[in-house]
């Protein structure tokens, strides 16, 4: 978290603020978020860029610069990016602050210290090995029966996998196996043609609804004006500790799968078919 649809709703919402402005400077509070280059040389590569673009690519955000750099950031397990005034108070946890002309500066908030900026010439140095993007038109019912169909993994592990699926986390995850009627244990390529047509058609719908509500806001995540995302409240198994499937009412089951935790319904999602 954030997941794909935390990113493009930040993407969405940042984009009127950002694009065709320049950087008037940037602030670093948390030297360690910056990956690449070093402190000195993004400094000055950077002050004075206009930005003449912004686009997601999987978890990433990607600021195209009038120098032909990029500004990448990811927003790891609890960054987020949050628009104001140079003279506003910075938010709790700001861990840099990127100041824009016309007064405006972006903060970036990061309690867990896990986010990461760098600025690269070539966007493949970073996103290059993601999986296809799955709201993207070439993502289809027989592509991801294709790239399943030699995964002995659970599925569960394979959709986080980044360089098998851009941009699906953990709970998003959850919530389109339990749409599809896939326990998460199951091998991926078990997967029968009707299951993956139902595990695709899952996936885009659990994504796109969650685009449409801004998000989801479990614990750190905020919108750029600093209002949580309302998509939480559309799980029907994600982070359901204590709750019961909405569907059959048998209580919601929540297991490790490769270090991560996983819920499901049992019933639901039976583990043998």
């Amino acid at each position: 978290m954030p997941e794909l649809p935390e990113v493009e709703t930040i993407k969405n919402e940042l984009e009127p603020y950002v694009v065709g402005r320049n950087i008037s400077g940037v602030t670093l509070f948390w030297e360690g978020m910056l990956r690449q280059p070093s402190v000195r040389e993004f400094h000055s590569r950077l002050s004075g860029q206009g930005i003449t673009g912004l686009k997601r690519r999987g978890k990433y955000l990607i600021f195209s610069l009038s120098s032909g750099d990029l500004l990448v950031i990811h927003l790891k397990m609890s960054g987020s990016l949050i628009v104001g005034k140079d003279s506003s108070e910075p938010p709790k946890y700001t861990r840099a602050i990127i100041r824009l002309d016309g007064g405006t500066s972006i903060f970036f908030s990061d309690p867990r210290k896990f986010g990461k900026i760098q600025l690269v010439k070539d966007k493949d140095d970073i996103v290059g090995k993601l999986g296809p993007e799955p709201l993207e038109a070439d993502f289809t019912p027989e592509v991801l029966a294709q790239r399943l169909s030699k995964r002995k993994a659970p599925i569960k592990a394979i959709l986080l996998d980044q360089g098998f699926v851009a941009g699906i986390g953990n709970m998003y995850a959850d919530e389109a196996l339990f749409s599809a009627g896939i326990h998460p244990l199951r091998p991926a390529s078990s997967l029968s043609q009707d299951e993956v047509a139902r595990l695709h058609s899952a996936i885009q719908q659990v994504l796109r609804s969650a685009i449409t509500n801004k998000g989801a806001s479990i614990v750190n995540y905020l919108r750029p004006d600093g209002t949580p995302g309302t998509a939480q409240f559309q799980f029907r198994v994600a982070h359901g500790r204590a709750k019961n499937c909405p569907v059959c009412g048998t209580p919601i089951a929540h297991i490790p799968i490769r270090g991560r935790g996983s819920y499901f319904c049992s019933k639901c999602q039976p583990e043998k078919v």
